[in-house]
């Protein structure tokens, strides 16, 4: 089956200044249709020249080895992630550069130069193999936004052993889940997190997870909250008190990695099925992470380069930690939420730190697009240079809000395209270089052939949606699922033989590449595969929606039908009327096709504390099922009930 197609077609094209191409790393399509060209003819030796940027114990044998569908890059290759994140960087004469600026929900902000955030590390290393921990141990992290977390991250890959972090917002149950998985020895948490003024109880959740992980010999618990909590004897530890210790030196010696050996697992949010933990290993990674920050993001000595994600996803791993320490930048990191106290948080963050970049969700940019232009106008924004956004395709008019209100026409915006097993980004535009069309992440970074195809497995025309696919290796690419090759396998490269996203796209007659959502998003109406992405982005486009997310629910004619969730902007009034004008609006931009039957207007859509929209909770309300599963991990979980309650019948 086609999908429909559309006729939502975006006109509008941005162009970076010459300015900002003049100064910029990649400065043309000329230049960057060159190096590219090279890239994909060559891989091997492009990387190979790339990786020469890192410090190595001792160099590889062989770049890349396809070992029957497991890939292995830089094999006989010796080196250290953290050591090139601190050390590296301290040798080039930065030890008092600024590596990170804490921005806490409460409470002053903190700086830690490249030379205390090496001693902190070191600290921390020892104070691990004094607790046991040794290289290839698994190590679990259930922590908020604040410098141990990195720490943490830094000091494992110090000492060799594997780091795992579970998003703070996430349940007792889902740590417990992913500590089983893993198998972790240890586990570091916090007495609590604060969020939105309230304090959250990440020990007692840690606590009830532990009665069913007997791998976890011992527990490190960080005082943030001086909240109440019980610590179990020859299990659980302060941090302070270990770290505070006599004999815990601040230096350490960083253990010669294989560049195969595991750096750290990752689990993927589990919003559908069992959550797979993803394997990244040491010198692939950090080679693509390192690249792809230094280009996409156009990095430059005096950058300060603000990322609102949690370190909880990849997006924290690869560009608040891995990809700006290995590039010597200054790294904004804020514990909260983006609308506490106020919602010009954010705003306030760029002014107070004269950020020059901001890396961001949808999610957020329409949440506080919703809120009005005062806010954004309120505060200076005049430092920032260049934006970014990550984590789901991004509405064009959302994006022309972040263009004109937030960048005041004069930001470029990266658009990226990537997810936890990919690494590091895939698809983007550069920011000197590619002429931006509000809504596609643009071309492939280098070394990334990306294609679109049918059912078939043949290539889709241009403009016809389909599978979007990897069909070469990439350094920063999975490894494999832990302890799970054969799900690995078949969920990545049974369907075409090459990596398979799961995201559904279409390329445009200009080679530009429009992420439609996940393929498993895709709705069937009457035969035709319809992109959620493309109706939200429709309905978005509309003066009156803020935000808007589409579902499919039973329809005994069409199979499928489209269930709109719809968030109205201030000053715009629920009405029948206006329903009618949403799916008029639909039918003309899209096609009669995909006019959604069910409008329900709701004040917010449930999300994630990082800012995903949990779709199967709108789907089950669609389908008028209690099915949600467990709603504690949302931001607001109370939501889904009023969402039920108001279901359109």
């Amino acid at each position: 089956m086609a999908y429909i197609d559309s006729i939502l077609k975006e006109s509008r094209v941005f162009y970076p200044s010459h300015e900002f191409s003049r100064n910029a790393h990649i400065k043309s399509m000329a230049e960057y249709s060159k190096i590219y060209k090279k890239s994909i003819e060559k891989p091997e030796a492009f990387w190979a020249e790339k990786a020469e940027q890192l410090e190595w114990f001792r160099k590889w044998d062989i770049v890349l080895r396809n070992d029957m569908g497991f890939f292995k890059w830089f094999e006989g290759g010796y080196l250290n992630a953290c050591y090139n994140c601190l050390d590296r960087i301290i040798k080039s004469g930065k030890r008092d550069k600024i590596a990170f600026i804490w921005e806490p929900e409460t409470g002053e902000s903190e700086k830690y130069t490249y030379g205390q955030l090496l001693k902190e590390v070191c600290k921390f290393a020892n104070a691990l193999k004094k607790s046991g921990i040794k290289k290839g141990d698994v190590v679990e992290m259930y922590l908020p936004m604040i410098p141990e977390l990195p720490i943490s991250m830094l000091a494992c890959a110090r000492i060799g052993s594997i780091h795992s972090v579970v998003f703070a917002g996430f349940s007792s149950d889902a740590l417990k889940d992913r500590v089983q998985d893993s198998k972790a020895e240890l586990l570091i948490t916090a007495d609590g997190s604060f969020r939105n003024g309230k304090i959250i109880p990440l020990k007692d959740n840690a606590d009830a997870a532990l009665k069913d992980c007997p791998t976890i010999r011992k527990v490190i618990v960080v005082k943030r909250a001086n909240n109440k909590v019980e610590m179990t004897n020859e299990r659980d530890y302060w941090w302070h008190e270990l770290i505070g210790s006599k004999d815990v030196s601040d230096v350490c010696e960083p253990e010669s990695m294989h560049s195969e050996d595991s750096l750290f697992i990752l689990y993927t949010s589990g919003t559908t099925g069992k959550s797979k933990g993803i394997l990244h290993t040491q010198a692939g990674y950090l080679l693509f992470a390192y690249q792809t920050f230094k280009w996409i993001f156009d990095v430059k000595e005096n950058d300060i380069y603000f990322c609102t994600a949690d370190i909880g996803w990849i997006t924290g791993h690869s560009y608040i930690v891995y990809g700006p320490l290995s590039n010597g930048a200054t790294v904004v990191m804020y514990e909260g939420s983006p609308t506490f106290p106020k919602p010009d948080r954010f705003w306030r963050i760029i002014e107070k730190h004269k950020a020059t970049i901001f890396y961001t969700a949808p999610t957020a940019i329409r949440a506080l697009a919703k809120e009005g232009d005062d806010l954004p106008n309120n505060c200076n924004l005049n430092s920032l240079r260049l934006l970014g956004t990550v984590g789901e395709p991004i509405n064009p008019e959302a994006w022309m809000w972040y263009y004109n209100v937030v960048g005041k026409k004069r930001c470029p915006i990266v658009d990226t395209w990537w997810q936890t097993e990919t690494g590091g980004i895939l698809i983007t535009p550069l920011p000197g270089a590619t002429p931006l069309k509000p809504g596609s992440a643009a071309k492939p970074f280098f070394g990334i052939v990306a294609d679109v195809l049918r059912e078939d497995g043949s290539k889709a025309n241009a403009n016809e949606g389909g599978y979007l696919v990897i069909k070469n290796p990439w350094p920063g690419m999975l490894r494999t699922i832990w302890n799970d090759p054969q799900r690995y396998r078949h969920t990545y490269f049974e369907k075409f033989g090459v990596y398979l996203t799961g995201d559904s796209a279409k390329i445009d007659e200009d080679g530009y590449f429009w992420i439609m959502g996940r393929i498993d998003d895709v709705i069937k109406v009457a035969g035709h595969r319809i992109g959620s992405a493309e109706v939200e982005s429709s309905l978005v486009s509309h003066e009156a929606v803020a935000e808007a997310a589409v579902a499919s629910f039973p329809h005994e004619i069409k199979g499928q039908a489209i269930y709109a969730f719809v968030v109205l902007k201030k000053n715009f009034k629920k009405s029948e009327e206006l329903k009618e004008k949403l799916k008029q609006h639909v039918a003309q931009h899209v096609g009669p096709i995909a006019k959604p039957d069910k409008i329900q207007f709701a004040d917010d859509l449930p999300k994630t504390r990082s800012g995903k929209i949990m779709r199967r909770i709108l789907k089950a309300i669609a389908e008028g099922s209690k099915g949600y599963g467990n709603i504690m991990t949302l931001a607001e979980p109370s939501i889904v009930e009023a969402l039920a309650k108001n279901r359109v019948a």
